[in-house]
């Protein structure tokens, strides 16, 4: 993949001005989809405006100050996914990249403590050798464990160990953020689960937690982000 693409091809997604220059930077590939992450050169630059131009970017980051998911990253081109956690030790801020009711890709600051979290979805899961069931999360770890979860279901890890310390199930009055379709960055309780027996995903039926509004997308659009009461600090994005 080239290190470079037009500015007007990126992916609506990004938080870019798309006139002022011609060229702006491609992530490497990665386990999320282009349009659901995005470089970390930008994230530096143009969301936390920590540097005026791409070369003072690139000195932080080989500096390494910028963590994500509790490493240090140091390559611009690295693919920042949702619900990643971005740290600045040096300035003691966290933060947690999601998506916006503009469907944009926003950072929401977050408490030193939550930053050693991560929530994560399963997307599937399969047995492997020694009967232990390996989930696969939407991106791209995959963890063996013995708790009862189904895919769909979010997780909560320890971004150290790996350790799961809490799920949220996808169930009737979860609560969930949207993360694509027309529907993309709001927030509903879910209402329902409609089962489509045949290759098309399932639906789901939501109220929208600002305005009461029922509405329909599919389930690979969810992400349980709490069960009795949302459990992300979602104030704040940028």
């Amino acid at each position: 993949m080239s290190g470079h693409q037009k500015r007007v091809a990126a992916p609506k997604s990004w938080r870019i001005e798309r006139k002022k220059h011609k060229w702006v930077v491609n992530p490497r590939p990665g386990p999320h989809p282009k349009d659901k992450s995005i470089p970390l050169l930008l994230i530096v630059r143009d969301i936390l405006k920590l540097a005026d131009n791409t070369r003072e970017a690139r000195r932080i980051l080989k500096q390494g100050h910028i963590l994500v998911n509790g490493k240090v990253r140091k390559d611009h081109r690295f693919p920042v996914g949702l619900f990643d956690i971005i740290s600045i030790p040096l300035m003691d801020q966290h933060y947690r990249l999601l998506i916006d009711d503009k469907s944009k890709l926003s950072l929401t600051r977050i408490k030193k403590e939550d930053a050693a979290t991560k929530l994560c979805r399963v997307n599937n899961k399969r047995y492997v050798k020694g009967g232990r069931i390996q989930l696969n999360m939407h991106d791209g770890r995959n963890i063996l464990s013995d708790i009862d979860v189904k895919t769909y279901d979010s997780v909560v890890l320890k971004l150290d160990t790996n350790e799961i310390v809490d799920v949220f199930r996808r169930k009737k009055g979860s609560k969930a953020i949207v993360i694509g379709g027309r529907h993309s960055g709001e927030l509903g309780e879910i209402e329902e689960v409609k089962e489509v027996r045949s290759s098309q995903p399932n639906k789901v039926i939501l109220k929208n937690l600002e305005n009461g509004e029922i509405f329909e997308t599919i389930e690979d659009y969810i992400f349980v982000v709490g069960e009795e009461k949302v459990e992300l600090d979602l104030e704040g994005l940028r």
